[in-house]
């Protein structure tokens, strides 16, 4: 049973995370519904209710790998002592910092990325905790690896944007000759029927797609918070069924023995002392060495143990759970960074640590149904607020004309294809710089010219968004653990 400050801290903390998924909503996903209401192809109604069905569609298919991929830059020892004072200043810090950037772009009309803000807070607070902590060198605070890749998507993600919109509609004006589709949407005035079937068709997409990428992001936080507060429930995946927990318990067993062979004639001394040689291994900077491989088998080990005999995880302890996820994270993520760095080459035995690495993460990396329809609410929420806004930037400040109907269909086509691409690799982009990427795409090939202004105003937030954000979370990150948990004595 929760105490009322647990209970209280917990609907300020998930109060916070739907705030995020909440300014998301108007910051993001009213792209959307730009094109269709700009051309009168919806009511502003009826395109923002269909906008937030197709957004809580994507969110509930959403395989997680987005929300867990985030979760994955924060420091290995925030993640897995998630309950303990630096854990929530670490969530905290991110909700707020997020929030105060996207709300202050949103006033000042900057259009900003919800993602590119929170992967910047999400640096400052890995680097603001390196610099905290004992024995940790500046650079340790980030996942360098991870960084970098998800950096590269939200730089390439804006360019692709760009690229293939003007290809596509430069291809639409040479295979199909309709002059209405090339049209600018006059006042008050709906296009042809079929028009208006593309249109919403697009829109159905990106919705869809934004939904199962942006809305992930919150998820991932959200699910940290549970994790922290309320570890009895939301520490492992208690609807795991009784043969994937005996075919986990016989996999680490497996597994254990081929990790002894890669470090003959060592042994861990105990549960904690291979706790810190794989998390030394999972930092930025650190190296494998024959203890990484005895401790990942001293981990398997204990996680069979922890699971022998049991038909489901409710049967373990609070802190049982706690534990048998902190071995699950460490194990998965020291698998998967071995992988990576092809220590791990012969064929059956690497083969066998993929299908106990993606096993672990069933137990760990879940997100339950109501967490899901609760994020899109907030998305679909916040997509209500802010639309105008976004449709009037989308339709006549990116180009010197109005935007046609081909020119909509064509960026948001590009826009769907990016965002499900990037799904599939479990990395987050920026639906807003993707989409408004496309439609100065499409001004160009149009030769429409472009509004400086605006590109400029695009290019200052995509600019500032993460050093501000960076600034923003390493400072949120030592208030709150310095002076806030502090005075109240939380630990």
């Amino acid at each position: 049973m929760l105490s009322l400050g647990h209970v209280v801290f917990l609907l300020l903390a998930l109060g916070l995370a739907l705030s995020f998924e909440f300014v998301n909503g108007f910051h993001d996903t009213a792209n959307a519904v730009a094109t269709v209401i700009y051309t009168h192809s919806l009511k502003p109604w009826m395109a923002v209710v269909w906008s937030g069905l197709w957004n809580l569609t994507g969110v509930l298919t959403s395989s997680g790998m987005v929300a867990f991929g985030v979760i994955s830059l924060l420091p290995v020892e925030l993640v897995i002592h998630v309950g303990s004072a630096p854990g929530f200043a670490m969530v905290f810090s991110l909700l707020i910092s997020a929030i105060i950037w996207n709300v202050g772009t949103w006033y000042f009309g900057l259009p900003a990325s919800s993602s590119h803000t929170l992967f910047g807070a999400i640096m400052g607070v890995g680097l603001a905790n390196a610099m905290m902590s004992a024995g940790h060198s500046f650079g340790e605070g980030v996942n360098w690896a991870k960084a970098k890749d998800i950096g590269i998507a939200l730089v390439l993600s804006p360019i692709i944007g760009f690229v293939c919109s003007a290809l596509l509609l430069m291809l639409c004006k040479a295979l199909i000759k309709r002059k209405d589709l090339y049209a600018s949407p006059k006042k008050d005035e709906a296009p042809p029927l079929w028009i208006r079937a593309l249109l919403v068709l697009t829109c159905t997409g990106v919705s869809f797609a934004h939904g199962s990428n942006d809305g992930q992001k919150g998820m991932g936080l959200i699910m940290l918070i549970l994790i922290g507060v309320v570890p009895a429930s939301f520490a492992v995946n208690l609807d795991t069924n009784q043969a994937a927990i005996d075919a986990l318990s016989a996999n680490t067993q497996t597994i254990s023995f081929q990790m002894d062979k890669h470090s003959p004639g060592i042994a861990m001394g105990g549960h904690e002392i291979a706790d810190q040689y794989i998390s030394d291994y999972l930092h930025p900077t650190g190296k494998a060495a024959p203890e990484t491989f005895a401790a990942i088998g001293t981990k398997c080990r204990e996680i069979s143990a922890a699971l022998e005999g049991h038909k489901n995880l409710s049967e373990l302890t609070e802190d049982q759970r706690r534990t048998l996820r902190n071995d699950l994270y460490l194990t998965s993520e020291a698998l998967g960074k071995a992988m990576k760095q092809n220590l791990i080459t012969d064929p059956a035995e690497k083969s066998a640590a993929g299908d106990l690495k993606k096993n672990m993460d069933k137990l760990t990396k879940f997100i339950p149904l109501w967490v899901k329809i609760a994020v899109a609410v907030s998305l679909g929420l916040g997509t209500m607020i802010g639309w105008k806004r976004v449709v009037v930037t989308v339709g006549e400040k990116i180009g010197k004309s109005h935007l046609t109907y081909a020119q909509g269909a064509a960026a948001e086509l590009v826009t769907f294809a990016t965002i499900e691409a990037a799904d599939i690799f479990g990395l987050p982009v920026s639906t807003t710089h993707v989409l408004s990427s496309g439609i100065a795409g499409t001004m160009a090939a149009n030769r429409s010219g472009l509004q400086m202004d605006t590109l400029r105003n695009i290019l200052m937030a995509w600019v500032l968004t993460l050093p501000v954000c960076m600034l923003l979370g390493a400072g949120t990150f030592a208030f709150i653990l310095s002076v806030v948990f502090n005075v109240f004595g939380v630990k």
